[in-house]
């Protein structure tokens, strides 16, 4: 007579394997919200629909955040591992990015819900913690990059750029903070310290850019399911056009009287580099769309990394909106509101899947 074994069953927890890519769903919410209050056209249902879709993403924020905490405590060395990715590394600039994303949305649309001191306030509470944790991730993730022993799996891809893009987040958003700092030498040392932010981010995303671009022209694409991450080149591009702009708009603030010629001097900046850097962008946007109809012909399956349509055109549509507004010029506006109804549908499509994917457990338990 055989006697069989029991068994074993194992139960497996929901976001069992969350990654920091996980806060790109946050992002890519947050986005839709904030960008839909910059618009050049507004009404009371576009708002409406706004504070609804924040409230979205400031929930999915708190959900994700504690989950990734509870991974942490509960699979530290699976999270390591993660910290020692070559890939997944990048994506711990996500966290930063939603901080500042869900930030700015209280800051544009909370105070119906919340009131304007307790909006102000969670804005500024998150622009702080998404500033220092997006500073600590542009120069911890390269230091790890740099410093480690594993090089065979190193290879420039448009992820390198999550790590770089948050201070940039940092600058734009710091913009729409400044209003509420009192006059003097507080709104000259956010000004000046977003500007910096600006620079830093500029300069190492274009250094990193090169690589990239260098890299899909000598190595060609990466495999079909990242394909979509090629689009995450584009939010540089116009989050730091809206950076440009928005500071340029509130240099006015700062620099008043015999200082005047400075805020104009930086409004010029901010319209001259939008120009420069939008045609830039339309290429790269005009790339990234033929390669994901490359990618899509050789069936590219739904991943967390489709959230790279949404956030990045999120940018676009807020580089296009102050970037228009700084002109006033109707062409940059209606090109903001064509760029929006593309993140609508992107949005749509992407929260949709992954709607489905974690009801069926496909996302919270992977293979």
């Amino acid at each position: 007579m055989t006697v069989t074994a029991p068994t074993r069953v194992v139960r497996r927890q929901p976001f069992e394997h969350i990654t920091p890519n996980w806060f790109a769903a946050v992002m890519g919410t947050g986005i839709v919200a904030t960008a839909a209050a910059t618009l050049p056209v507004q009404s009371p249902a576009l708002h409406v629909f706004a504070v609804a879709v924040w409230v979205c993403a400031a929930t999915a924020l708190v959900v994700i955040g504690a989950a990734f905490a509870m991974h942490w405590i509960g699979h530290r060395d699976r999270a390591v591992t993660y910290a020692r990715h070559p890939v997944m590394v990048q994506f711990y600039g996500a966290p930063p990015m939603a901080l500042l994303t869900v930030g700015a949305g209280a800051g544009l649309l909370g105070t119906d819900l919340l009131g304007s001191i307790a909006a102000t306030t969670l804005f500024a509470g998150l622009w702080i913690a998404g500033t220092i944790t997006g500073l600590l991730t542009s120069v911890v993730v390269p230091f790890r990059m740099i410093t480690s022993v594993h090089r065979e799996q190193v290879t420039a891809l448009p992820a390198w750029l999550m790590p770089v893009v948050p201070p940039m987040v940092s600058a734009s958003t710091g913009a729409l903070l400044l209003p509420h700092l009192p006059e003097g030498q507080w709104r000259l040392a956010l000004l000046c310290a977003c500007y910096a932010m600006f620079g830093l981010s500029l300069i190492v995303g274009m250094i990193t850019l090169t690589l990239i671009y260098g890299r899909l022209l000598h190595g060609g694409l990466p495999p079909v399911g990242a394909a979509p991450t090629v689009w995450i080149t584009l939010g540089l591009i116009g989050q730091s056009i809206t950076a440009a702009n928005l500071l340029g708009t509130d240099a006015s603030m700062v620099f008043t009287g015999g200082q005047s010629s400075i805020a104009v001097g930086l409004h010029v900046f901010g319209i001259g580099y939008g120009l420069i850097m939008g045609g830039f962008g339309v290429l790269m946007f005009a790339l990234a769309t033929a390669l994901t109809v490359h990618a899509a012909r050789r069936n590219l399956g739904f991943s967390l990394t489709w959230w790279s349509f949404t956030f990045p055109v999120g940018t676009c549509v807020t580089g296009a909106s102050a970037l228009g507004h700084a002109l006033n010029f109707g062409a940059v506006q209606a090109l903001a509101v064509a760029l929006y109804l593309l993140l609508l549908a992107a949005w749509f499509t992407v929260a949709t899947r992954t709607l489905r994917g974690i009801r069926r457990g496909e996302l919270l338990y992977p293979a």
